[in-house]
């Protein structure tokens, strides 16, 4: 071994420079090793943040996902109630609600939702007022037929209560107005029986007045034909006395013979009365008619006909000619409640009448 390299043997000025040799190199072992402890604590520290960094934003993103499945299901629910009664309280809950939503595809869903019941509340008024108007004039054919065409467009399954009970009143309604046209119908008949039989008592008042005025027409003339014969009647014969003059001549007195004319009975279908007078006398003959009086002779009256008869649309599609009120009424009746004529009445206007042929 050299001695120089060993330490005992240095001087003290080598051993001086050789310490502070020695202590630079202790220095710089320690500084390096420090230095990397704490590069070393650095890279942790760095690596700690990091990670606390990610696990924040892994907390906000799964809150953020939380409350977004919350406000969907608000969203549903709400519309849910606004679907059930779309009243303008709930659809505008329901609008507010889906604005906190912020997935595309499901606020899109629900925003197509929303112009659902909208549209349905729309619908659902229009069909309400078409059947209110109908109610108000169940004679109205137009409106009936407005409000069923009203009442088809609900196809909701929210709407079937609504379309059901709107059906019903409807039907109430046309039934109603059945009736209603059935009785005015029935008041028609029987006005329509009450002046023909009106008519008939006065044709017959009129008829017993002309009859007896003939008659007593017949019972003046016979009467006075009566007394023209017993006047006529009989045979009077006057003999003239018979005076002789001197001077011879003969004067002998006309013999008056009147004989009786014969009166023919009457009837209600005519007289006939015949005075004959015959004077006869020495000078001739003279014969007398006083003529022959034939009564009137009655016309047959005229026999009504009753035209009854079943219009649809204004257009006579049923008649029958009847004998009598009570036969047309019987027929119109059979007709206005034929399965036929039910049936036309909810599309159509029906009506009837009875008119004297």
């Amino acid at each position: 071994m050299n001695k120089n390299l060993n330490p005992l043997n240095w001087t003290k000025k080598q051993q001086i420079i050789g310490g502070a040799v020695a202590i630079v190199l202790i220095g710089g072992v320690t500084t390096g090793i420090v230095n990397h402890a704490n590069h070393q604590a650095k890279e942790r520290k760095i690596e700690a943040l990091k990670n606390k960094k990610i696990k924040f934003c892994k907390a906000r993103a799964e809150k953020a996902r939380k409350l977004e499945k919350t406000n969907e299901a608000d969203s549903k629910k709400l519309l849910d109630i606004a679907e059930k009664t779309p009243t303008d309280k709930n659809i505008k809950l329901a609008e507010d609600s889906i604005l906190k939503v912020k997935n595309a595809e499901v606020k899109k869903v629900f925003d197509n939702q929303v112009v659902g019941i909208k549209n349905r509340v729309k619908l659902e008024t229009e069909a309400k007022t078409a059947v209110s108007n109908y109610q108000k004039d169940a004679m109205n054919q137009d409106k009936y037929k407005t409000a069923q065409q009203a009442i088809s467009k609900l196809t909701s399954s929210y709407s079937k209560g609504l379309k059901d009970s709107l059906n019903k009143q409807l039907a109430t309604s046309k039934k109603q107005s059945y009736d209603a046209i059935k009785a005015q119908q029935g008041k028609s008949a029987s006005d329509s029986k009450a002046k023909t039989a009106n008519t008939n008592k006065q044709q017959s008042v009129s008829t017993e007045a002309t009859n007896g005025n003939s008659n007593n027409a017949n019972v003046a003339s016979n009467t006075q034909n009566t007394a023209n014969n017993d006047v006529a009647s009989g045979s009077n014969s006057y003999g003239g006395s018979q005076n002789n003059y001197s001077q011879g001549g003969s004067n002998t007195s006309q013999n008056n013979t009147n004989s009786g004319s014969s009166n023919q009975g009457q009837g209600n279908n005519g007289q006939s009365n015949s005075n004959s007078n015959t004077n006869t006398g020495g000078n001739g003959s003279n014969s007398n008619n006083n003529g022959s009086n034939g009564g009137n002779s009655s016309q047959p009256s005229h026999v009504t006909k009753y035209l009854a008869w079943v219009s649809v649309d204004g257009v006579r599609t049923y008649t029958q000619l009847c004998n009598s009120v009570a036969e047309a009424n019987s027929w119109t009746y059979g007709i206005l409640h034929s399965q036929e004529i039910i049936n036309l009445s909810f599309d159509h206007t029906i009506g009837n009448g009875l008119d004297n042929v």
